[in-house]
Parts: C-alpha cells; structure tokens; sequence
C-alpha cells in the first residue's frame, strides 16, 4: 500500500511554533490534506505526542510519534517511533541532556503541550531549541537501540543540517535522509531520501509530503501501531539520491 506521509511537523509545543496548531489542528488538517501517515516531532521533546495519537484516531491518520533532536554538532535529527511509551521515554531520556537553560515565553516563545481537547496540561521549563550532550552517532545508536527511525532532517539545508554544520552528509546509520526539494542539492550519498512540510503554521501542514510503498506488507501491527520494520523497509523504496 502506498501511503502519503509527512514525518516532520512541529506543534504549539515547539517555541517556533505556533499556538494555532495544537495535534488536534494538525490532525484536522493532514486529513483534510490527504495526508495518511504522519509524524509528530516538536523539539526535543514528544510531550505533544499523546494527544497527537488519539487526534490521529480520530481521524483516520497513522501517526508515528517522535521529536527533531538537536546534537552537540547542532544537527537536527528525526528520531521516529511507532511506540508513544517508547517516544515518551527517549524524550525524557533526552531532556536530561538538554542544558539547564530556562525558556523566556516572552522572548523565544511559549512551550506548552496540551491534551486532545487543547487544554494547556503545562509548560516546558527547559529552552528546547538547544543541543542536547550527544553527537549524530550516539544519537543514531540511542534511537535505533530504542526500537525507532534515524532521518537527518533538511539535510542539505544551509542551517542546522549535516550539510551545514559538517560540511557534508557523512555515511552513518540514516534509515533515509530527509530533503527539502528534489533532486537534492547536496550529494545524500545514495540514501532514501524523504520530503516532509517542517510545518511550524496551519498554513504549513502538508506543504510538502512523500509517497511511502509498503509493498504487500501492512503498516500497522496487530496492536494498531506502526511496526517499525515495515516502516524502515518502505523508506528503502523511497528514491535515492
């Protein structure tokens, strides 16, 4: 089954983000877009996750559940889960290496997560656009020991990318390389490649999306959640740079 996805979307959670765009918009919106399956990855953090899934049950989208993560390289990595107990505790894994800088809402923007119904349950103290103490390899080893999907985020992008900050995509353990256009700019070294929105506003949801192929084998396990080997055998299939 072919699916259309959008595995980078960030919601009121993410300071850059904005507050018109609680899970229960984002849901709204994916399935109005004809979006199927989609991922949560605010900052950092999979607080937003929660209620992200049970907005996704409600309307018919397969949700993956996750964060972009911030390397001491200042690399923005996709860290993908089927599991919503699995995102949530690599989230508060990651958090204990996040610098004990606090958020100043007034100056770098609200951080709150709510539940399905957009109630605002708290805020995160911690600055969540910061560099977690880790680099893109123990990050990809952390990730993938923890059952989920490693995808180097607008990997030739000219600000927190591989590209960016090292110079080049290096060979590492990449389930795909996520790009802002195709062809890509920049040389993936033949990885799958991935196309997703980066939505941060209501305007973004599905702004750019990709077809994922699951071949004959379903996407979803007997439990309802994404199987993760299914998910990283269809992103082999997706076009290679």
């Amino acid at each position: 089954m072919v699916y259309r996805t959008d595995l980078h979307i960030h919601s009121c959670l993410s300071p850059c983000g904005s507050l018109e765009l609680p899970p229960s918009e984002i849901a709204r919106l994916l399935a109005a877009r004809g979006v199927q399956v989609a991922a949560l990855t605010d900052h950092n953090t999979a607080l937003n996750c929660p209620a992200f899934a049970k907005a996704c049950s409600a309307h018919g989208i397969v949700p993956l559940f996750g964060m972009e993560a911030q390397t001491q390289e200042e690399c923005h990595i996709l860290c993908l889960f089927g599991c919503l107990e699995a995102a949530l505790a690599f989230s508060g894994e990651i958090y204990t290496l996040l610098p004990p800088v606090r958020n100043q809402p007034e100056k770098t923007g609200d951080q709150v997560y709510v539940d399905e119904e957009d109630n605002i349950l708290g805020e995160v103290e911690k600055y969540l656009i910061t560099c977690a103490d880790l680099d893109i390899f123990q990050l990809a080893e952390k990730v993938h020991a923890a059952g989920g999907a490693v995808i180097p985020a607008h990997a030739e992008r000219p600000a927190f990318s591989l590209s960016s900050q090292l110079g080049f995509i290096p060979e590492g353990p990449w389930d795909a390389v996520e790009v802002v256009r195709l062809p890509p700019s920049a040389d993936t070294k033949g990885y799958p490649l991935t196309v997703s929105s980066d939505s941060h506003y209501p305007e973004h949801v599905a702004r750019r999306t990709f077809l994922l192929d699951t071949a004959d084998e379903s996407l979803t396990g007997a439990d309802g959640t994404v199987d993760m080997d299914v998910f990283k055998r269809a992103l082999a299939r997706c076009p290679r740079g």
